[in-house]
């Protein structure tokens, strides 16, 4: 029988998700995907799969989920309150369950989105390329209570215990940006201000975009109602009508009239979506050259991770099934993790 995770109790915002789909831009669709990436590179580098595998991601809070089977899970993301059987769970590691376990995910932290893994992935129906929930498309829904997650074939099940340093962008900071085709119909004042504002997250805000709140005057554009609809993608900062920065997710629309003063460049974006309502948040330019290599650099170091996966250290007291743990093995492969 298949291992899986039922859902006993679901906070309001699980969906499944992972890199997104592609080439769909004609039909209206925006790739969507996980919100914040680095996540789903980590839990691949922890369980020792592809980052490509479907996953959790949970807004705000988790669930109560209850294993039927032997399974292996990875918890990344915004750290969130977890516990297994009742006792305390380390994030941003991963745990093995076995039949009849309880896994207990409340409320984020820090930041906003968490992420559950199992190992081999969730097993749900490919669409299009992808197995990413795409609501506003009508792709896959909300999950909730009594919800079943299959485990796909786990390549790895010995592997668990293991935990990894997080990258950080759970506190806001500075989000890098680089120049779009309409960022120079903003005067050079504009501009300024704009990298001067310290800007704070907005309570209101999705998978398809954050709206950032500032102190002063609304940011304009001359011509503004002159400009022709086009195509918008995750990471433009749309200037709403009302002199708003809104900062687009990955489920966002594929078109929009709104003038775009800048992109967040893609590895920055997980800065912004993490950020809980009130995190400050400031923006820098910097040019599309250094953005390229510094993309480059970080696949690298993106698939180097799971030489940075380390043992997690557990009190033997608290671990109720320590005989079957191979403790002499797991000992003498310490090192090599990958």
């Amino acid at each position: 029988m298949t291992s899986a995770l039922v859902l006993r109790r679901a906070g309001p915002g699980l969906t499944l998700q992972d890199g997104g789909r592609t080439g769909f831009f004609a039909q209206g669709i925006s790739p969507g995907g996980a919100v914040d990436r680095l996540a789903l590179i980590e839990a691949a580098a922890l369980l020792g799969c592809e980052a490509g595998d479907a996953v959790l991601e949970m807004a705000g809070v988790g669930g109560l989920f209850e294993a039927r089977g032997d399974l292996r899970v990875a918890l990344t993301g915004a750290p969130m309150r977890a516990s297994l059987n009742g006792e305390p769970l380390e994030w941003n590691a991963c745990h093995r369950l076995r039949e009849g376990d309880t896994l207990d995910i409340g409320a984020a932290q820090a930041g906003i989105f968490g992420y559950l893994a199992l190992g081999g992935g969730i097993d749900v129906a490919n669409v299009m390329g992808s197995r990413s929930t795409h609501l506003l498309a009508g792709i896959g829904r909300r999950l909730g209570e009594g919800d079943r997650l299959d485990a796909g074939s786990d390549p790895r099940p010995e592997r668990t215990g293991l935990r990894l340093e997080p990258g950080a962008r759970f506190a806001g900071g500075t989000v890098r940006l680089i120049e779009g085709p309409q960022t120079r119909l903003f005067d050079s004042g504009t501009r300024e201000r704009f990298i001067a504002t310290a800007f704070r997250r907005d309570p209101r805000g999705n998978r398809q975009g954050a709206r950032l709140l500032f102190d002063g005057e609304p940011f304009r554009v001359a011509g503004q109602l002159d400009i022709v609809s086009e195509i918008i993608t995750a990471g433009d900062v749309q200037i709403a009508g009302d002199g708003s920065p809104f900062v687009l997710m990955p489920e966002c629309q594929t078109i929009g009239g709104y003038p775009r003063i800048a992109s967040v460049v893609p590895d920055d974006l997980a800065i912004v979506a993490q950020a809980a309502p009130g995190t400050v948040l400031r923006f820098e330019f910097i040019d599309a050259a250094a953005a390229l290599d510094d993309y480059r650099r970080r696949r690298t170091a993106g698939h180097d991770l799971a030489r940075r996966v380390r043992p997690l250290v557990r009190d033997p007291a608290s671990i109720p099934d320590l005989l079957g743990y191979q403790l002499i093995s797991g000992a003498t492969a310490g090192e090599d993790l990958r």
